[in-house]
């Protein structure tokens, strides 16, 4: 059982309590312990095979550690299953929805009898949910946004939940001495923040026996089809994977085919029918003759283009870019050498800074910003003025201790409704990074929340825009606001735009990544790391930067320690 699915159940064991009304602090016990599952980069099933102790783990106690290894053995505990008989069963489903919490799922339940997202929709569309006390047509419209939010990722996971399912299963088809070579293809291999399933090419001398080994995995619940090219399977959470088998000649083809995305393909494929050919997953044929497939170089090349990077592949440019001249050189993970957003035991982080600066190490980084928040994030115990800097000169202590490394002393500031920012300038002046954010008072209109923005950006103190859009994919919608704007403002008084490289943020999305970098912008890559094994999602953010056609130069990150000290001064 792979950390996302143990996360899973932990967060459904804190829904079904919501909806219970039970504890407060039981409630968030299991979220929090939930959250730290999906952070550990170790696989929770490795550790107790190892006989580690699970409860030492951060936001997992003895109670939580057992329902852990319950889950390890069979796959669910006892009390996640007593919950599911007590609650009915399509109420959780509506707490993905932004607008609802418990209470008024309960109320929709008891007096609608919703208990799907379905018949929250038609209740919704027939007016029936403004009638209920506390409701109201605004709250009706929120809902009915909120269902158009979820369902867009419904039947899809984050990439970092299938990335922890390919790194098993991964691991098991290198250890099959039946198979010779695999790849993943698809929105995977294309960076995609979701994925529907994973498609993995398969060549094998002997197919029959490679499907055997295949289907041996531990963590297959269902096996949806078996043939000699192809064999498709469920795994334990749901995601679909398809094995396809292809011949060495043809594999080149066939993952440039399966990998995508469609739009890319009818493109190149028009390329190749304007001289007579045909492409297909088996290769580019001239009548019979294959021409090229063996690589997707030599089917690109054969088209007269560049080899295309798979995170490019959308029909944005990057076929007229490859038939052109060369193509970018996009920004590469070993090319960043340090992160710019974590949080510590300052404010909601579960590390201390020395913890956290050890850890940095630890992965390679050279530097390391500490931006705990700011005050207007109470829930997070945000620091006042005095108390900023108070945590700064501790952040400068820990930096005076460690050689070849930088420990910036920084903020995550609240950027206020009325545009303001959350602590005094001149304190934010005194700190050595300062990324601003919004957190609160989301519904404004466009022109608002861009003046509001827009007033942070022109502060002067500002260095970098956090989480410039503020979504939670699948579960809460992007600010409203111009883009442009934000955009103009940024590159005029030198304010970068973050790309934060939380699986569920993935925000600034790479679709305005490209314009940005066209408007003059500069950007950084921020983990948001809460505890230590946060810094792995640095890997997300450089997808979301090459889907953005960013390059090396175009992300902060990627400068030395030298050059960062040089150019923040």
């Amino acid at each position: 059982m792979e950390n996302a699915r143990i996360a899973d159940l932990l967060d459904e064991i804190g829904d079904l309590l919501e909806l219970k009304d039970e504890n407060p602090f039981r409630i968030r016990a299991y979220r929090s312990a939930a959250q730290s599952v999906r952070n550990q980069a170790d696989r929770l099933e490795d550790l107790a095979a190892q006989g580690q102790d699970l409860s030492r783990l951060p936001d997992i106690g003895e109670a939580t550690s057992k329902k852990i290894h319950e889950m390890l053995e069979t796959g669910t505990c006892q009390r996640l299953e007593t919950l599911r008989e007590e609650v009915p069963a399509g109420l959780p489903e509506l707490l993905r929805v932004p607008a609802l919490g418990p209470r008024k799922a309960m109320q929709l339940y008891r007096e609608l009898g919703v208990d799907s997202l379905d018949a929250l929709r038609r209740a919704c569309e027939a007016g029936r949910v403004r009638e209920l006390d506390g409701m109201g047509e605004k709250t009706e419209a929120k809902i009915l946004q909120g269902i158009r939010t979820v369902r867009r990722t419904e039947g899809r996971v984050l990439y970092q939940d299938a990335a922890d399912q390919l790194d098993a299963l991964g691991a098991y088809l290198d250890g099959l001495r039946s198979i010779d070579r695999w790849d993943v293809a698809g929105s995977y291999r294309r960076g995609r923040e979701t994925v529907g399933d994973l498609d993995i090419l398969i060549h094998a001398s002997d197919r029959r026996r490679a499907a055997d080994g295949i289907l041996e995995y531990e963590s297959i619940t269902e096996t949806i089809g078996r043939g000699e090219e192809r064999v498709s399977v469920r795994l334990n959470g749901g995601l679909q994977v398809d094995f396809r088998f292809f011949d060495e000649p043809a594999f080149g083809a066939a993952l440039m085919y399966f990998t995508g995305s469609k739009a890319h393909n009818i493109k190149v494929r028009r390329l190749a029918q304007e001289r007579g050919w045909k492409l297909n997953e088996y290769g580019l044929f001239k009548e019979d003759h294959r021409l090229a497939g063996k690589t997707e170089k030599s089917v690109y090349k054969r088209l007269d283009m560049r080899w295309v990077p798979p995170e490019l592949r959308e029909d944005r440019g990057e076929i007229e870019a490859a038939r052109e001249g060369p193509m970018p050189r996009l920004i590469e993970q070993d090319q960043v050498r340090g992160d710019l957003q974590c949080h510590t035991t300052a404010s909601d982080g579960k590390q201390t800074i020395r913890e956290m600066a050890q850890a940095a190490r630890d992965f390679g980084f050279d530097y390391l910003a500490i931006t705990d928040h700011s005050k207007r994030v109470t829930m997070a115990g945000g620091l006042d003025d005095d108390a900023a800097l108070r945590h700064a000169d501790a952040i400068r202590k820990a930096d005076a201790e460690l050689k070849r490394f930088w420990l910036l002393a920084g903020i995550e500031v609240d950027i206020l409704k009325s545009g303001e920012l959350d602590l005094k300038e001149k304190t934010l002046a005194e700190l050595d990074w300062v990324v601003a954010s919004v957190h609160y008072d989301r519904e404004m209109s466009r022109r608002k929340m861009t003046d509001r923005i827009v007033a942070a950006v022109k502060s002067g103190v500002v260095h970098c825009l956090g989480h410039p859009l503020g979504r939670i994919i699948g579960r809460r919608d992007p600010l409203d606001v111009d883009m442009d704007r934000i955009m103009e403002a940024c590159a005029g008084h030198g304010v970068r735009l973050e790309i934060n490289c939380q699986p569920d943020r993935l925000d600034l999305p790479d679709t305005f990544c490209r314009d940005a970098r066209l408007a003059g912008v500069g950007f950084t890559l921020g983990t948001d790391a809460h505890s230590r094994d946060g810094f792995r999602f640095i890997r997300l953010g450089v997808n979301t930067a090459r889907r953005g056609w960013l390059r090396k130069g175009d992300v902060l990150n990627t400068k030395t320690l030298t050059e960062l000290r040089k150019i923040l001064g």
